[in-house]
């Protein structure tokens, strides 16, 4: 060791030559370092431990050339599946593949081929940690905030700082110290290397503090060594991975400095004996900070311990202590440590630090769960091993369960490890719900219990177990659970119900006017995934740029206590008077049904036993034609009830889309079941949802079909009862008058196009619950009028923001009652199997335009002729308007006849003054034989009358029936409110991305929603059909071509890269002669995947 004199001239001697350096040595350094300088483009495909899926930039650089090993930083590498390019500065692009991430420390290594580089010459940076010293001029060189080379300078202040510390339940590094210069890096700078003036490389950067220009630099002491023991297995490498041995006893300690260690009772002869064997300046000692419960160290070493020896060494540094437990692995080691200045001696057994680091996890149903890691162990002070939620995907996220849960009982069964959990999956079948309890570490000394429903549609793929393979570097699937469990096998035969070969039995137990309606509206949306629309995710140095995109969820959760309730329903009245209200009574065969306020008028005592509560879940991998929330409750009322069917009226603001998970609770008798969509209006704004009268048990005696009135219409002033049911299914309910029985409807477009109400009148009261509260309008005698629906909108502030919101106004229940006529009657249509019958469901004939009213007065001014403003006012006193064209929808037959503008007067002759009478003319077409389907209208356009033979469209109720996903995003044709914006690429209509996926192909390069693709590699895609067929050609990893246009109408060419081995191509085709959705497979490198 040298002397204080002889170290003094040694400091002088270092900064002369520091201050010697010149701008050209600087230059000729950089000129060496640049080259060897990578930005690495990273997708994460699925969630992983403390990683979330995504695309991000970070910065790598080679450290060796021959073998093709590119260093950069751990949570770059990541812990889970990762995909990623390197791009060199003169932007040659090649794959590399995950080769080494330290399980604690802020590093990995990627590796390449190095004969892929053709072009570039280029060297390794050279690792010298022993550089490192205080005062040194550095420059970090990297892709600093998506500049792609960028060189920034700074000089080291501290190497002794203490490790950054990022997020409660994220990556933190630990047992080790950084260096802190303020270089001010920012985003995908992470991974980029800290040279001195001679080229090498003396530290990593890793983070940064977003308030100050302050940048953190892990030192390359264990990076050193890894890279050395890959050197030296890199033969074997080629056929197995590379193992580093890393000991843990896992515990966490601090550097504290000697004022601290006293004051925790450090003995003086201790300190001493530190002071003196330790290197010159050292300044402290390490302390106990955590253990990990059920650790090697639980139970033996405690907050506050302070460190003294390892093995019989003075350890007082974080290198010396981790070098000791790497070279004992397995072994014990022993320890002497003080304790509020009481010494003591333990020996502990030193665990394998990859043990506790996970390499597999279960994919099901969207969500993926592993093995608790060491490193969330740490953070949440759980037994590493647990059972963890990465990711909770749908059907954990349907019974609520968050992320970072840890499951501890699943249908029963205590859940101690992820093998424990795979087997109780294996037994279940699906549709079979079940009970599951998890802690979160927010919340941990309570358990909670959910309720589970395993995904019965098929939707997703079967369970698949993902396991990592360095060798390789992907991350290899097989089918988790027996192709013989009842999971697989009741995938297989779901659906299969035993259909009549009869079309249809009769329905008709009573007439249509006998049937009560009610229809229920309340839309509280909450855990929506928000329509994805931004750029690629950015990992800056704290990594915390990843979780923001992810997390940036749009929620649509009303917090109003009345919006807990909407529709309301009507029962007999007969039945009701004729017994003296004996409703509680009459449920002879069960004590459950509920006894009627005696309070409640009798317009409420009548209809609550036909009302609904909804609960509707959405897939998020299904969320079609622009749905904006996967979560929707709201009330609904039955409108048929019969042995073998029952039918529930409810607007589409509660059940938007076909492919939903719906579960009905009934406010009369306390029973939950699941129901399907059979009926969606393409225009109006209410849904017709079955369900099985049979799974109601006894409690199918008490609930009852609403009575509907559709005729005589509202009037202004009529007194009318508003019914609606909360969401503890409490019915309630007030007396309103009507204000105005004919506002037209006018809702704009959202920014992602979505089903919104057109051509509609709709029913204003005076009073009402507020904008949340939807239900039904009755009269005195519970007959249903109306439904008091909630419908979807949008409102916009200035240019760029908006907001969701709804708002409520009353349907006449005319439109609902035809639909349910045909039903009833068997109206030749497509067949649909319900409950195990094959029953026709009706076609809507539509005049495909959007109309808007514009009074008489205001067409008078346009030129419209004093006799048609007379015809048109003597036709409908009340309204004095006339009709106008808004649009016409794309690919509608009256696309290229009707023009934006146009005044429909007349119809056959026969004066048109509102929406109805459309619609009466289109059915009369249908009652028609010999009908051609088109319209004789007279039209006022440009000051001229002109007569139009205009066709109409035949639309079904099914909705949206097929979709595929391609590379992660969600494709479908375009549906209706798209094509209400009254355009489609003339490159053949194309294709419509409905939504994409976090961590997949089209996140990573770009290809997001709201666009249409229109070719494939030159070759068109007008349909879903011609797309298969051209993907289906395409291989993995191979680049592609894809022309798309925008909404805006703008064209674009971009380039992807499939990957078929995470993002298989599959479809999702809704068969209605078997009422199910199949799941093909069209291309997938995996034979598990299905």
């Amino acid at each position: 060791m040298e002397s204080p004199a002889k170290e003094e001239v040694a400091g002088e001697l270092a900064m002369e030559i520091e201050s010697s350096v010149t701008a050209e040595d600087w230059r000729r350094a950089l000129s060496r370092v640049v080259p060897a300088v990578a930005v690495l483009r990273t997708t994460a495909p699925r969630a992983f431990d403390t990683e979330v899926a995504g695309a991000s930039y970070a910065t790598g650089f080679v450290v060796d050339k021959a073998r093709g090993i590119i260093l950069t930083n751990r949570h770059v590498v990541k812990p889970g599946p990762v995909v990623a390019e390197a791009m060199f500065v003169n932007r040659e692009e090649i794959p590399v593949y995950p080769l080494y991430r330290d399980p604690v420390h802020d590093f990995g290594f990627f590796r390449y081929d190095p004969g892929a580089i053709k072009f570039l010459k280029y060297d390794e940076i050279p690792l010298d940690p022993e550089a490192a010293s205080v005062g040194l001029e550095i420059r970090v060189v990297g892709n600093d905030s998506g500049e792609k080379v960028s060189i920034l300078a700074g000089t080291l202040a501290r190497l002794d700082r203490e490790a950054p510390y990022y997020k409660k339940d994220g990556y933190n590094d630990f047992n080790t110290f950084y260096m802190q210069a303020a270089s001010g890096t920012k985003g995908g700078s992470s991974g980029s290397p800290v040279v001195d003036c001679q080229g090498r490389a003396v530290a990593l950067n890793a983070g940064s503090k977003s308030s100050s220009a302050s940048a953190f630099f892990l030192p390359l002491e264990r990076v050193v060594r890894a890279l050395n023991l890959i050197r030296d297995c890199w033969d074997a490498f080629k056929s197995e991975s590379v193992y580093i041995p890393r000991g843990t006893l896992q515990a966490t300690f601090q550097h504290k400095g000697f004022e601290e260690t006293r004051r925790l009772g450090l003995r003086n002869e201790t300190e001493q004996m530190a002071r003196l064997v330790s290197s010159e300046g050292e300044t402290g000692m390490l302390v106990v900070d955590s253990v990990v419960p059920e650790g090697p160290a639980h139970k033996h070493l405690e907050p506050g311990d302070v460190l003294v020896h390892m093995n019989g060494e003075v350890v007082t540094q974080f290198l010396a202590m981790e070098t000791l437990l790497d070279d004992s692995v397995g072994r014990e080691i022993e320890l002497q440590i003080e304790r509020g200045g009481a010494p003591l001696t333990l020996k502990l057994e030193v665990e394998d630090l990859h043990s506790i680091t996970p390499n597999h996890f279960l994919e099901v149903s969207g969500a993926v769960i592993h093995p608790l890691s060491y490193q969330q162990a740490r953070n949440f002070r759980f037994k590493c091993g647990l059972v963890y939620v990465a990711e909770a995907g749908y059907m954990l996220s349907r019974a609520s369960v968050p992320r970072h849960s840890i499951i501890k009982k699943f249908a029963g069964e205590d859940i101690e490890n992820l093998d424990d959990l795979i087997a109780v999956i294996s037994k279940l079948s699906r549709g079979a719900r079940v009970p599951l309890e998890y802690v979160k570490y927010t919340d941990r000394y309570r358990n909670k219990s959910v309720l589970v429903t395993v995904d019965q549609h098929g939707w997703y793929a079967p369970p698949q177990l993902y396991t990592r393979n360095d060798a390789t570097g992907l991350w290899t699937a097989k089918l988790a659970i027996p192709l013989e469990s009842p999971f697989v096998v009741s995938a297989h035969h779901a659906g299969h119900i035993e259909a009549n070969s009869n079309s249809v039995s009769p329905l008709a137990e009573s007439s249509p006017m006998d049937l009560k309606c009610q229809h229920e509206s309340e839309n509280t949306a909450d855990g929506c995934i928000k329509m994805q629309t931004d750029d690629e995710v950015v990992v800056d140095g704290s990594h915390s740029g990843e979780d923001s995109l992810v997390d940036k969820k749009r929620r649509r959760v009303d917090e109003e206590i009345a919006a807990e309730g909407t529709i309301s329903s009507c029962g007999d009245l007969d039945d009701i008077k004729g017994s003296a209200l004996r409703h509680p009574s009459s449920v002879e065969s069960s004590d459950l049904g509920r006894t009627i306020s005696s309070n409640a008028s009798l317009a409420e005592q009548v209809i609550e036993p036909a009302l609904v509560m909804f609960e509707v879940h959405v897939p998020p991998i299904c969320m079609l034609d622009g749905v904006h929330s996967q979560h929707f409750f709201g009330t609904g009322v039955i409108i048929y009830h019969s042995d073998s069917l029952g039918l529930v009226a409810v607007d589409r603001n509660t059940v938007a889309v076909s492919i939903s998970d719906i579960m009905l609770s009934f406010a009369a008798y306390p029973i939950e079941i699941p129901a399907e969509v059979v009926f969606l209006h393409p225009v109006h704004n209410f849904a017709l949802i079955a369900y099985d009268p049979s799974a109601l048990g006894a409690g199918a005696s008490v609930i009852r079909a609403a009575k509907l009135l559709p005729e005589p219409a509202l009037r202004r002033g009529d007194s009318v009862y508003l019914v609606g049911l909360s969401r503890s299914l409490q019915a309630t309910s007030r007396k309103s008058t009507i204000t105005n029985p004919c506002t037209a409807v006018n809702i704009g477009s959202a920014d992602c196009p979505r089903y919104r109400a057109i051509n509609m009148e709709v029913i204003e009261l005076d009073t009402d619950f507020g904008s949340s509260f939807s239900g039904i309008l009755t009269d005195e005698q519970g007959r249903v009028q109306a439904l008091w629906a909630s419908f979807s909108t949008q409102l916009k502030y200035g240019c760029s923001s908006s907001e969701d919101h709804q708002f409520v106004r009353g349907i006449p229940i005319y439109a609902i009652s035809k639909v349910l006529e045909k039903i009833i009657s068997g109206t030749p249509g497509p067949f649909r199997l319900i409950n195990g019958v094959r029953r026709p469901m009706p076609f809507v004939r539509l005049l495909e335009v959007e109309l808007y009213p514009t009074l008489l007065s205001k067409a008078r001014s346009y030129g419209l002729s004093d006799n048609w403003v007379q015809a048109l006012a003597k036709k409908d006193p009340v309204r004095r308007q006339v009709l106008r064209v808004k649009g016409c929808l794309a690919g509608s037959k009256a696309e290229n006849l009707l023009e934006q503008g146009d005044m429909i007067l007349a119809i056959n002759k026969e004066p048109i003054t509102c929406f109805l009478d459309i619609e009466n003319a289109c059915q009369k077409l249908d009652q028609s034989i010999d009908s051609d389907g088109v319209l004789n209208m007279t039209i006022f356009r440009q000051g001229k009358e002109i007569d139009l033979i205009v066709g109409t469209d035949v639309r079904d109720g099914n909705g949206s029936t097929r979709m595929v996903n391609w590379c992660g995003s969600i494709i479908q044709d375009p549906h209706s409110a798209v094509r209400a914006l009254g355009f489609l690429p003339e490159e053949g209509h194309g294709v419509y991305v409905a939504r994409w996926c976090h961590g997949s192909p089209v996140h990573r390069y770009g290809l997001y929603a709201l666009q249409w693709i229109v070719e494939v590699n030159g070759k068109p895609t007008s349909d879903l059909e011609s797309f298969i067929q051209v993907v289906k050609g395409l291989e993995d990893r191979e680049f592609v071509r894809v022309k798309t246009v925008h909404l805006n109408g703008k064209p674009r060419v971009l380039t992807l890269k499939q990957d078929l081995h995470y993002w298989p191509t599959w479809e999702l085709t809704f068969e209605p002669a078997t009422d199910t959705w199949q799941r093909r497979t069209i291309k997938a490198l995996q034979p598990t995947v299905v």
